[in-house]
């Protein structure tokens, strides 16, 4: 039986082939640019390399390849290949959160939740909704713990603020794309 729309959609990209060549993926190829990022990130091939890596995650992600953003946004968030920066990492979390990513959809969910501990309420409140949003979404992905997370998360909030974290996740939903019917 064929998948429904909505979950072909957000499955996962196909694994890359990673039997590219640094002149193959200078050639523009987002998803052979994301497997060399791989390939260096897992030291295929070669020795482990984060810098290069990282390099070829951007080329790719600057063309908005989502598994690269969220591979970015991970290796910013752990400082492998660069220097720590939890802003970099919220930003590329974003991109492929957009793009309806549930790994990234989860980590910008826990980044926000994270950012309301020891905010003025008004800031915290904020934090708490985009978390609740991004975990909903993750959640209905099927991500594992998004569940848990957003069950813990509505543990502080108002019936009024899990309203609007449910009207933000209905906007999110009705401006994806609808893809093709195969």
């Amino acid at each position: 039986m064929d998948k429904p729309w909505y979950r072909k959609m957000f499955s996962r990209a196909p694994a890359p082939d990673l039997e590219v060549t640094p002149a193959t993926a200078d050639l523009g190829n987002a998803e052979v640019q994301f497997g060399m990022g791989l390939k260096f990130a897992n030291g295929e091939g070669t020795l482990r390399d984060y810098v290069q890596a990282a390099e070829w995650y951007r080329k790719a992600a600057d063309q908005s390849h989502s598994l690269a953003q969220f591979n970015l946004g991970t290796m910013y968030a752990s400082g492998h290949g660069m220097v720590r920066d939890d802003a970099q990492s919220r930003i590329w979390f974003g991109k492929a959160a957009r793009q309806g990513d549930a790994g990234a959809q989860f980590q910008l969910g826990a980044s926000c939740h994270r950012a309301s501990f020891g905010r003025e309420v008004k800031g915290a409140l904020e934090s708490r909704i985009e978390a609740y949003k991004w975990y909903h979404l993750a959640a209905a992905q099927g991500y594992k713990g998004a569940d848990g997370a957003c069950t813990n998360l509505v543990l502080n909030m108002t019936r009024a603020d899990i309203a609007v974290g449910d009207q933000r996740v209905a906007a999110f939903e009705l401006d994806q794309p609808v893809p093709a019917q195969d």
